[in-house]
C-alpha cells in the first residue's frame, strides 16, 4: 500500500463546445492547467480533440497528443469511449435514440452501427497502447435494461440471454485490450446492463472473469439508487481501475423517489451536483481508496443541474486536490515499539521460559 492517487484530472467531454478556449485540443489544455488540473480525460468521439482512428494507425500522431498535454504540465490519464462502449449492444426500443451516437452513415443500420462501435474499440485499444496508458473507461451497452423492472414477470432465461450475448460481443474486445496491457474500467451506470454490483458480476461471469475487465468507479450512480458506494469499494476494490469523482444528492419526498417520475434533472429526486454540494463523502472515498493502494487518476466528470461549468470544474480541482491522501509508510506509533527481536516476543508471550505443551 505505499502508491497514492493521482489528481486532480478532469473529464474533458462536458466542456468541448466550438467556442474558445474549449474548441482545441491545445487551448483546452492550457485552459485545464490554468485552473489547477495535472491529468486530462479523452472523449474519443469528439475530433476537436482528437482523432481516434488516426491514433490507432500512427504512434507519432499520439506522440503529438500527448506532447501537447505535456507542454502545458499535463498527463493524459485514459481514453473515454463511453458514446462507443453504449453502442456495442443496443436494445432496439433504443435505436433511433442512440443513433446519434455514431456518424451519419450508420443511422438506421443497427447492425452495421454495432460493428463500425466494435472496431471503434479496439482502435481505442490500440490508441490507448500509443498513448502508453494502463486503462480506459467505458460503458457495457444494454439489452435487458427494458426490462429492469419485472413486470409483466421477465421470460425464464432473458437475463441470462442477455449477460451471455453481452459478454459474447465484448469478450473479443476485451481480448483486443488484453493484447495491447489496457484495462477496461466500465462505468457502472443506470441506462447499462451492469448497472451495480450484482449486475457486475453476472457481466464478469459472462466474460469469464477477464482480466481486463474493470471498474470505472462513480459514486454519484450508486448515490441516485440508494445503494453503499462504500462497501463497494470493500467489494470490489480489486477491479476498480479508475475513478470519476462526481458528486449527487438524493432527497426523496411524499411524491417522488429513485425513479423520479420522469421529472428535468432541477426537479428530481436524485440530482447530481459539483463537487462539495451533494451528499456524497468523498472523505471516507479517497480513504477507502488509499487503503486498497489505489494509485491511478481522480477525474472530475463535472454534471450538475445548477451550477456553472466553469465554476464546477474550477472549484474541482482543488477539491480533489484537498482530498488526496499521501500515504504513510510507517505506522503512526512506530515511536512507541522497537526493532524486532524474535527472543523478546517469545518471551512476553512466555515461550522458551520452561513452559511446556
Amino acid at each position: 500500500m505505499s502508491s497514492n492517487v493521482k489528481g486532480p484530472a478532469i473529464f474533458l467531454a462536458q466542456f468541448v463546445d466550438d467556442s474558445p478556449p474549449f474548441n482545441s485540443w491545445s487551448s483546452i489544455c492550457k485552459w485545464a492547467a490554468e485552473i489547477g488540473y495535472e491529468g486530462v480525460q479523452i472523449p474519443t468521439w469528439d475530433l476537436r480533440l482528437f482523432d481516434l482512428d488516426k491514433a490507432a494507425a500512427s504512434k507519432d500522431y499520439c506522440d503529438e497528443i500527448k506532447g501537447v498535454a505535456n507542454e502545458h504540465g499535463l498527463t493524459i490519464t485514459e481514453l473515454s469511449t463511453h458514446l462507443q462502449g453504449q453502442l456495442v449492444a443496443v436494445h432496439p426500443a433504443f435505436d433511433e435514440a442512440f443513433d446519434s451516437f455514431a456518424p451519419p452513415a450508420f443511422h438506421g443500420k443497427p447492425r452495421e452501427r454495432q460493428a463500425w462501435a466494435v472496431q471503434q474499440m479496439k482502435n481505442a485499444a490500440k490508441a490507448s497502447q500509443h498513448l502508453g496508458l494502463p486503462g480506459l473507461v467505458s460503458f457495457t451497452g444494454a439489452l435487458a435494461w427494458p426490462f429492469v423492472y419485472p413486470f409483466p414477470a421477465r421470460s425464464p432465461g432473458l437475463v441470462e440471454t442477455a449477460f451471455a450475448e453481452l459478454g459474447r460481443r465484448w469478450k473479443p474486445i476485451l481480448d483486443a485490450f488484453d493484447d495491447a496491457g489496457v484495462d477496461i474500467g466500465f462505468e457502472i451506470h443506470p441506462s447499462e446492463d451492469v448497472f451495480d454490483g450484482t449486475t457486475f458480476e453476472r457481466f464478469l461471469d459472462a466474460v469469464n472473469g477477464h482480466p481486463r475487465c474493470g471498474i470505472n468507479y462513480d459514486p454519484s450512480h450508486f448515490v441516485l439508487q440508494q445503494l453503499d458506494y462504500l462497501a463497494f469499494i470493500d467489494i470490489y476494490h480489486e477491479r476498480i481501475t479508475a475513478f470519476h469523482v462526481k458528486d449527487a444528492e438524493f432527497n426523496s419526498s411524499g411524491r417522488q423517489g429513485v425513479y423520479s417520475g420522469y421529472a428535468p434533472w432541477i426537479e428530481r429526486a436524485g440530482r447530481f451536483r459539483s463537487l462539495g454540494d451533494g451528499q456524497v463523502d468523498f472523505g471516507a472515498i479517497f480513504s477507502k481508496m488509499a487503503q486498497y493502494g489505489y494509485d491511478r487518476w481522480a477525474v472530475l466528470e463535472w454534471e450538475c443541474c445548477l451550477k456553472h461549468p466553469e465554476d464546477g470544474a474550477r472549484e474541482g480541482a482543488e477539491f480533489i486536490r484537498r482530498h488526496l491522501i499521501r500515504v504513510t509508510e510507517r505506522a503512526f506509533d512506530d515511536f512507541a515499539g522497537g526493532a524486532p527481536d524474535q527472543g523478546k516476543v517469545e518471551r512476553l508471550l512466555g515461550l522458551g521460559s520452561g513452559v511446556q505443551d
